[in-house]
C-alpha cells in the first residue's frame, strides 16, 4: 500500500468513526452505557462474522492462542477506546472531551519517541501544535472545570489508548514473527461489551434504537477499526493520530446535515485551523519524498 493510499483510507476511517454523534440523536430511549454495551456488542458479532471470512475459524482461533502480550495489550487499548469515551460524556461536556481528545497526536509523538526512538519532522510538531489550538477554538467557550474534571481525566484514557495503540501496531510491522493484531479489535469489543452490560441494566433500548446501534456497532466500529489495523501497518503512529483529528471535523459536518446544528463562527474557524494543520503537513511530507 502506498502512503497516499494509506492517508485515504485513514481519511474514509474517520468518516465513518464520526457519524456516532449524530446517530445517537436519532435514538428513543437508549442512553450511555446501554449505547456503548449494544454498540459494542454488534461490533463483536460483526467482527466474529467478518475474521472468520477474513482468517477462517481455525486461523482466527489460532491467532487468538498464540497473539501474546502484543495482541492483548492492543485488546485493552480498544477496549479502552471504545468505552471511556462514552463514560466521559456522561461525566463531563462533549466539548471538554473533544479538546481532551485533541492530546492523542503529541501522546503518540512522546511515546513513538520514547518507544521507538521516532525523531519527528519540525512541521509534524508544527501540525500537532496547531491542530490542538484549532480543536481547543472551536469549543473553548464550552469548557467546563470543577466537577467535570473526573469526566476529563476519564476522557484522557481515549487519546492516551490510541497513542499506545498506534505505537504497538507501528512497532510489530516488518517483524517476521509479528502477530496477527486483527483480532485484537474483537478482543476489545467483547471486553468493553462485558465491562458495560451490568451499568446497562436494564436495558430499555426500542427495537428502532437496537437497529441504529447494529449499524454503529457495523459500520461505526467493526469496519473502520479492521481498516485502522491495516492503515498502522504503513502510516507512522504520530501522522495516524493527526488524521485521526478528522473525526471531529467529519462530526460537526454530520451533525450539521443530519441533525440541523449549525456550527458556530469559532467552531468553523477552528476546523479551518485543523485542516490547514493537516493539509499542511501531507502537502510538505508529500514534497518532502519527491525531493
Amino acid at each position: 500500500m502506498t502512503h497516499g493510499r494509506a492517508v485515504a483510507l485513514m481519511v474514509a476511517v474517520t468518516l465513518l468513526w464520526s457519524i456516532a454523534g449524530v446517530v445517537t440523536r436519532w435514538l428513543d430511549s437508549a442512553h450511555s452505557f446501554e449505547v456503548t454495551f449494544w454498540r459494542s456488542a454488534f461490533n463483536a458479532l460483526a467482527l466474529v462474522v467478518m475474521l472468520g471470512v477474513l482468517r477462517g475459524p481455525a486461523v482466527l482461533a489460532a491467532s487468538l492462542r498464540s497473539g501474546g502480550r502484543a495482541l492483548w495489550l492492543s485488546s485493552l487499548c480498544w477496549c479502552t477506546m471504545f468505552t471511556a469515551f462514552m463514560v466521559a460524556i456522561t461525566l463531563t461536556t462533549v466539548a471538554n472531551v473533544l479538546v481532551t481528545m485533541a492530546l492523542a497526536p503529541l501522546f503518540t509523538a512522546l511515546i513513538a519517541r520514547v518507544a521507538l526512538g521516532h525523531r519527528l519532522a519540525v512541521r509534524t510538531w508544527a501540525a500537532i501544535v496547531l491542530a490542538g489550538a484549532g480543536i481547543a477554538w472551536m469549543y473553548a467557550s464550552e469548557l467546563q472545570g470543577g466537577r467535570h474534571l473526573v469526566g476529563t481525566a476519564v476522557a484522557l484514557a481515549v487519546p492516551l489508548a490510541a497513542a499506545v495503540n498506534w505505537t504497538l501496531l507501528q512497532s510489530l510491522r516488518g517483524r517476521e514473527a509479528a502477530p496477527d493484531m486483527l483480532p485484537a479489535v474483537l478482543i476489545g469489543a467483547l471486553l468493553s461489551a462485558a465491562l458495560t452490560l451490568p451499568l446497562a441494566w436494564p436495558l430499555q433500548a426500542s427495537a428502532h434504537d437496537v437497529g441504529l446501534l447494529a449499524m454503529l456497532g457495523v459500520v461505526q466500529l467493526a469496519i473502520p477499526c479492521l481498516l485502522s489495523v491495516t492503515v498502522a501497518r504503513r502510516l507512522p503512529a504520530p501522522e495516524m493520530s493527526l488524521l485521526a483529528l478528522l473525526e471531529v471535523l467529519f462530526g460537526v459536518a454530520w451533525a450539521w446535515l443530519g441533525a440541523g446544528e449549525a456550527p458556530s463562527s469559532a467552531v468553523l474557524a477552528g476546523g479551518a485551523l485543523v485542516l490547514l494543520a493537516l493539509a499542511g503537513n501531507e502537502a510538505l511530507a508529500l514534497r518532502s519524498r519527491r525531493l
